[in-house]
C-alpha cells in the first residue's frame, strides 16, 4: 500500500480544516508548510497592494522561506498538497515548498480552497515547477459535503 502524505498552508484554518479531514479518512501523515515569518493580518489584506500577500502575489519572483522542511519525503508515494487560492493562483510559500523537495517518481494531488475563486491556471503552474512528478486532477473543497470529499478521495486514490 502507498504511503500518503497530506501538506497544507492554511492562512485562516479553512485550509488546515480540509486537511486534517483528508488525513483522517485517508490515514494519511499530515505535514504544515509554514513560512519561516509567519503572516499577520495585516500582511493578508488583499485589498492593500503593499501587503506581504499583494507584494508576493505581484511578483512570483519572491519565494516566502519555509519555517521547517519535510526531511522524509522520500517515505511518501502520494503528497496531497493544500492551500488557500490567492489571486487565483498557490500563495507563494507553496511554490517554495514544491521546489525545494524532491518528487521524482512521487504522485501529487493538489486541492484548494477560496472565498470566491476558482483553481484557474493553478495546476498549470505547479507542473511547470516541479518536475517527473505524476500530478492527479485537482480538486476545489469549497462548499463540499464530506460524503462528496471522501468520494473524490476514493475516485483519486485507487
Amino acid at each position: 500500500m502507498s504511503r500518503i502524505l497530506v501538506t497544507y498552508f492554511s492562512a485562516t484554518g479553512r485550509t488546515q480544516y480540509y486537511s486534517e479531514k483528508i488525513a483522517n479518512y485517508l490515514n494519511a501523515d499530515l505535514f504544515e508548510i509554514k513560512p519561516l515569518i509567519p503572516y499577520t493580518n495585516k500582511d493578508l489584506d488583499w485589498t492593500d497592494n503593499n501587503s506581504r500577500s499583494s507584494i508576493e502575489c505581484n511578483n512570483r519572483e519572491i519565494t516566502p522561506e519555509l519555517a521547517s522542511n519535510l526531511n522524509n519525503i522520500f517515505d511518501y508515494d502520494i503528497i496531497f498538497v493544500g492551500f488557500p487560492i490567492w489571486w487565483y493562483r498557490e500563495p507563494p510559500i507553496i511554490d517554495s515548498f514544491l521546489t525545494s523537495n524532491f518528487f521524482d517518481g512521487k504522485t501529487i494531488i493538489p486541492f484548494a480552497t477560496s472565498g470566491s475563486s476558482q483553481l484557474g491556471k493553478t495546476e498549470e503552474y505547479l507542473k511547470s515547477i516541479v518536475y517527473n512528478a505524476d500530478f492527479k486532477q485537482g480538486k476545489l473543497l469549497n462548499h463540499m459535503s464530506d460524503s462528496a470529499i471522501y468520494s473524490w478521495l476514493d475516485q483519486i486514490i485507487k
